[in-house]
């Protein structure tokens, strides 16, 4: 069986380019240097498309895909960076992939994806203290390949990829209501890209349209519900991990890794992977970056894990 076409499209094309770049090296400079990328522990099982959120110091795992056939997962599973170790929670309700996440007040959120169904609704709370999951109310449409993030109390669900097309929407959930709202669309419809919540604004960060893959940057105002254009990136980026390290976003894909530094308003570029990766998720805990899963050039899911401090 193959993967879904949404799968196929981008790795394809996440493939060629890497290719393209692989000969133009870039310049990192002596600091970036000196703090390379070495191996954390790894995840039990290869994983790819994984929901996962950072609460508390922890990095939660949800769901996935792995092998051609694209089979999705129900794992969840929790990473302490302190420790250096992983352990096995309460499974996800349903298996899923391409789901998003992002966590709030002690809960952990997994919406959407891909489910046997199709593409997917649903909308689970994980409860850390309990150890229990909660169905709560499903998303307004089906996402996958969107993206999650928790701001002002709510959880915004931003674009993603729907009957073979990409879409512009974002939801906005409010957890003491259990009801979704719409916010003002992204610019332009787009589907796996990174976001991240940045000096209280959302940045949308690279994904895809159709064949192009993007160096656009996209800024949302919760305050005035709008979006303006951000720093365009050198290189084009989808399937991406994204993070906030103090005054920075760092970005990883396969062997791009771009980081833009607010403080000069400009991005530079970071040392490559250990283990080229597209679909994974990129996490700043405790003075150091920390790259979960993906799939590898190869198109091999990957269990891996990789950290570096950020100086």
């Amino acid at each position: 069986m193959k993967r879904a076409l949404a799968f196929s499209l981008a790795v394809a094309a996440a493939v060629a380019l890497a290719a393209a770049l692989g000969s133009r090296e870039g310049a990192v400079d002596e600091a970036e240097a000196a703090a390379p990328w070495t191996f954390a522990q790894s995840m039990s099982q290869r994983r790819s498309y994984i929901a996962a959120a950072e609460l508390e110091g922890r990095i939660y795992a949800a769901g996935g895909m792995v092998g051609e056939s694209g089979r999705r997962l129900d794992t969840f599973q929790r990473f302490d960076p302190r420790a250096n170790e992983w352990t096995t929670l309460r499974r996800l309700p349903e298996p899923v992939r391409a789901a998003a996440a992002a966590a709030l007040d002690g809960k952990v959120y997994v919406v959407g994806g891909s489910t046997a169904e199709g593409e997917g609704r649903r909308l689970y709370a994980y409860d850390v203290a309990r150890d229990e999951w909660v169905e709560r109310a499903p998303l307004p449409g089906p996402r996958l390949n969107h993206a999650a993030v928790a701001l002002g109390g709510r959880i915004y669900v931003l674009g993603g990829f729907v009957e073979g097309e990409e879409t512009d929407d974002v939801f906005v959930y409010d957890p003491g209501q259990n009801v979704w709202t719409e916010a003002a669309p992204l610019p332009r419809p787009n589907h796996a890209f990174g976001a991240v919540v940045f000096r209280g604004e959302i940045w949308v960060i690279g994904g895809r349209r159709g064949t192009e893959i993007l160096r656009e940057v996209s800024i949302y105002d919760p305050r005035a519900d709008r979006w303006r254009a951000g720093p365009t990136m050198p290189r084009p980026m989808e399937l991406l991990g994204a993070a906030v390290a103090g005054d920075e976003i760092h970005t990883v894909w396969e062997s791009t890794y771009q980081i833009y530094d607010a403080a000069s308003g400009a991005w530079r570029e970071g040392p490559h992977s250990l283990v080229t990766r597209h679909g994974l998720n990129t996490f700043y805990v405790d003075g150091a970056l920390y790259t979960v899963g993906g799939c590898t050039t190869q198109l091999r899911d990957s269990q891996v894990v990789e950290t570096r401090p950020v100086l």
